[in-house]
């Protein structure tokens, strides 16, 4: 489908690409990866023909159509449904042809070709991607120019996959996109029937779509076999080889060096001097693959406060008039680790607002700790920071009596060394604003991290390094996020904010792909329930009562669960102090006091043990009855 050969290519004298190649088969699905800046957006306009190389080929298979999300949103009065099925161009203009044509033949053979190109599937079809992307029937009749740049920009993306070329290129498809449709996006996308190849930081998409990945890594382009997770694994065999044949070489050289300064000035030796500093000249050194620079993420810990740290009962809340959500009880502890599900404009930002103290209740009561302190993150604070300032500058502001170390420690935190924290903002990247905004919003401490949207402009290493960071913060968090890879790896507890309301939802995240799944499946089906046995909705509505009468049982389980975590971390934590020697060579009531602390936690572990045990007993106990 697709070969670069020999590809050479600067830009502003920098080199993006020196002597790349790579094939890509017809029907594969390729993940493009690699560091931001490395010009993986650049190929994508070399393929298209909207650059240049400077040397090299780039060739597809003849006559094989090319498409691309459009750069800039749709416009215009068209309706969304409409605008999507302009993008099948073939299909536009043969029905235009045949309104006007009077040449029988020609109308046959119009009509033969419209067969031929499932035209007539294709109103369903625009329908069907359209709701898989966000849209419900009333939406997909309104005109574009009614909805925002973000949904608008989901159009694109919807015309791009309905117009199924041969070759789908997609650069970052779920940046506008909410978790439900990201979700449908990658089953859509995994059963693609043309050549994919897509560039993305989301990780869970790269796994679930891809079958082959491009690595773009020192102006070169290397494929690997397998998803993501394949590639990093086979990638870091690749690098522990090449370090150990360097290593290897390098005492191969030393050895050899070391023969001819002992006996290149003797004469009998001077023959086999000479003949190893030949070989010497003749071996090529064996190059290591460099591990690319990772930016760390650590946010600082706050100091410990009573639970609950917020507590909401019977709330409402909205703007003005508009009542977004209703009946809202919640409560939040310093350890909870919460996502936010559900489509976009249910209510999830409206949440993030109320508990970040941007927005009072309409009603109900909530209560905050009095010392509670808040950080909040949005992508569209991007917009708020001065172009013309430097990341030190914007710090300083803030942490106005702080010390210039104490400034540069708090950047430093998220990557910001010297030389990056005294560049201007407008010069940054996206990635590095993200970080900004992070060490901006974590400067105080905060017991609390409402975080929405936090990965649109991070790589995978530094999404990597933020799940690491939030693992080991010791406050709360509130995550919404389109990333399925952060959630499951963050987030402890999901609540669905949907049809006005905040509930638990005690599955996974897979359950809730397959509770989409069912959703999209029924709207295609046009809601029709079965007619042998309990419907689809009886079913749910049963096995929610099931959850509601387990989620008691559950929570006792998973604090029983949570607390003996915390326990075996703080006894391995004093082991780890009893197992120092310099502790010995100290006083020996420090000694006896971590003696005495391992003992009573050897007990509290104990105690914690056995309620772990009663809680998941009894909560089996009831699943059975349940079930039974």
């Amino acid at each position: 489908m697709l070969h670069i050969n020999n590809l050479v290519f600067r830009i502003a004298g920098r080199l993006l690409f020196d002597d790349a190649t790579v094939h890509v088969a017809a029907g594969a699905r390729v993940g493009l990866v690699g560091r931001n800046g490395a010009g993986k957006s650049t190929l994508f306009k070399l393929i298209l023909d909207e650059m240049h190389a400077d040397g090299g080929d780039i060739a597809l298979r003849p006559r094989a159509s090319v498409g691309r999300v459009a750069q800039e949103a749709p416009e215009g009065e068209t309706s969304l449904v409409d605008c999507v099925l302009a993008a099948d161009l073939e299909r536009t203009a043969l029905l235009s042809e045949a309104e006007t044509c009077a040449d029988g033949h020609r109308i046959a053979e119009i009509h033969e070709r419209l067969g031929a190109i499932d035209a007539h599937s294709a109103p369903a079809r625009a329908a069907a991607i359209l709701a898989g992307l966000g849209f419900d029937a009333e939406a997909q009749a309104r005109p574009v120019s009614s909805f925002s740049g973000g949904w608008r920009m989901r159009v694109a993306l919807a015309s791009a996959l309905f117009a199924r070329p041969d070759l789908l290129l997609l650069d970052e498809p779920t940046n506008h996109l909410d978790l439900e449709a990201t979700l449908w996006l990658q089953s859509f996308l995994a059963t693609y029937p043309g050549t994919l190849i897509v560039i993305s930081h989301d990780r869970e998409l790269l796994n679930e779509v891809c079958s082959r990945i491009i690595h773009l890594e020192g102006c070169k382009l290397v494929q690997y076999g397998g998803n993501y997770d394949d590639f990093v694994r086979v990638r870091r065999e690749k690098m522990e080889l090449a370090a150990k044949a360097q290593a290897k070489q390098l005492e191969q050289r030393r050895k050899i060096q070391s023969f001819i300064d002992r006996f290149r000035a003797k004469a009998t030796k001077a023959a086999q001097a000479q003949s190893r500093i030949k070989m010497l000249e003749r071996m090529e050194p064996v190059v290591a693959v460099v591990e690319e620079r990772s930016y760390t993420f650590d946010f600082p810990d706050p100091e410990p406060l009573s639970p609950p740290i917020v507590a909401i009962d019977g709330g409402v809340a909205g703007y003005g008039e508009h009542v977004v959500l209703r009946k809202l009880n919640l409560r939040i502890d310093m350890d909870d680790r919460i996502a936010l599900l559900g489509a976009n404009g249910n209510g999830k930002s409206t949440l993030s607002k109320i508990l970040a103290g941007r927005l009072e209740l309409l009603g109900g009561e909530m209560r905050r700790s009095n010392k509670l302190k808040v950080g909040y993150f949005a992508q569209h604070q991007t917009e708020e920071l001065r172009l013309d300032r430097t990341p030190f500058d914007h710090m300083a502001e803030l942490m106005k009596d702080a010390a210039e170390a104490k400034v540069r420690a708090q950047l430093g935190r998220f990557g910001f060394e010297q030389d990056r924290a005294d560049v201007r903002v407008a010069n940054l990247s996206g990635g590095e604003k993200a970080r900004l905004l992070f060490a901006l919003m974590s400067r105080d401490a905060p017991h609390l991290m409402i975080l929405d949207e936090p990965t649109n402009h991070l790589d995978i290493d530094s999404r990597e390094a933020l799940v690491a960071a939030l693992n080991a913060y010791d406050g709360a968090v509130v995550l919404v996020s389109h990333d399925p890879h952060l959630i499951e790896l963050v987030a402890d507890r999901l609540l669905l904010v949907a049809d006005g309301q905040v509930t638990s939802f005690d599955g996974d995240l897979a359950a809730y792909r397959k509770l989409l799944l069912e959703r999209a499946r029924e709207a295609r089906r046009g809601g029709e329930a079965k007619s042998d046995g309990p419907s689809r909705k009886d079913e749910r509505r049963a096995a929610a009562e099931i959850r509601n009468q387990l989620a008691p049982l559950r929570k006792k389980a998973f604090e029983a669960e949570k607390l003996l975590e915390k326990l075996l971390a703080k006894r391995s934590a004093t082991e780890e102090k009893l197992a120092d020697p310099a502790l010995y060579q100290g006083p020996a009531d420090k000694v006896t006091r971590l003696q005495r602390e391992r003992g009573e936690l050897d007990k509290s572990i104990a105690e914690a043990e056995a309620q772990w045990l009663a809680a998941h007993e009894e909560l089996e106990q009831a699943q059975a009855a349940v079930q039974g």
